[in-house]
């Protein structure tokens, strides 16, 4: 298993809060976001990359002031939000290394991308604790994750040789043809087994999809050993995803990268009405987040 280094340490430190724990707010969403601002794809198009900026700077103000981290893009919200003031001086920064959306393979599976121009070095010079970066994962369809793989090991190989932190996220999707049933049958196993995938490239932090079971967790949590892993919410509503963080920490999660289960329904192209909502809906989600997350590390130090 790769141990962080002593800088990746600090890094991980600073997006942790005084428990220890990971509690950092997602927003580097553009595509995802800009359906949720407008139902009607005109309208959606008339969103510039500015105007995601304005949402993300109040969800980086007023939602991930209140937590220990924030994860945002490079094309949206950086640099303006360090630039600006925004972002609080007590919070960390992750930048998202992955380009919105996917390409298609002949044999429809998902190739990942990256943003151009953004690497270690980059992230640095845009004020990040350190990167993160996103891929598609089949691991029952090794011909699936080769030009994946390509890509996580080059963002891995690219920020050790720079001694920065990076986050490894991987989600699985479902394939042409494939049932919602059998697709969920299969999604522990698959989780299980793209996190031994991403453990075998070199992560040495992980961002996963909650894999759908307390043993998947524990599973998850004996084969990352010192590896520590926050559960994303996937945009489930908040309840859902309550009750995810609470199997997923009992069994060995180090926290929550969570982002639309907490704002999805509070942000608005009326940013007035945004502001309003993140502070009476969002917060106090994640305040909830937070207890049950405090619950089980002070039961962990006990």
């Amino acid at each position: 298993m790769t141990k962080m280094t002593t800088a990746e340490l600090r890094g991980y430190q600073q997006i942790c809060g005084k428990d220890g724990a990971m509690v950092a707010i997602a927003c580097d969403q553009r595509g995802g976001m800009r359906t949720l601002l407008a139902s009607d794809p005109d309208e959606q198009a008339k969103i510039t990359n500015d105007m995601l900026g304005d949402t993300k700077a109040d969800i980086t103000r007023y939602l991930a002031s209140a937590a220990s981290c924030v994860l945002l893009d490079p094309l949206c919200a950086v640099p303006r939000i360090v630039d600006e003031g925004v972002l609080n001086r007590d919070t960390a920064l992750l930048i998202g290394l992955d380009a919105s959306g996917f390409d298609i393979s002949p044999e429809g599976y998902r190739l990942s991308r990256l943003v151009p121009g953004i690497d270690a070095r980059r992230v640095r010079a845009l004020g990040g604790t350190g990167g993160k970066i996103m891929v598609y994962l089949r691991a029952d369809k090794p011909e699936a994750n080769d030009h994946n793989i390509a890509i996580l090991r080059q963002c891995i190989a690219d920020f050790g040789q720079e001694d920065l932190l990076l986050v490894v996220e991987f989600l699985t999707y479902q394939l042409d043809g494939e049932s919602p049933e059998d697709y969920a049958a299969k999604t522990p196993w698959l989780v299980e087994e793209g996190t031994r995938i991403s453990l075998e490239c070199g992560a040495k932090v992980l961002k996963l999809p909650y894999p759908g079971t307390a043993e998947a967790c524990a599973n998850i949590t004996k084969m990352a050993g010192e590896v520590p892993w926050a559960v994303l919410s996937a945009g489930v509503n908040h309840a859902t995803f309550l009750g995810q963080v609470e199997i997923a920490m009992q069994n060995g999660a180090s926290g929550v990268i969570a982002g639309r289960s907490l704002w999805k329904d509070c942000i608005s192209l009326d940013r007035d009405i945004q502001r309003e909502r993140l502070k009476t809906i969002a917060v106090p989600r994640l305040r909830e987040i937070q207890a049950v997350i405090g619950h089980y590390r002070q039961k962990a130090a006990a």
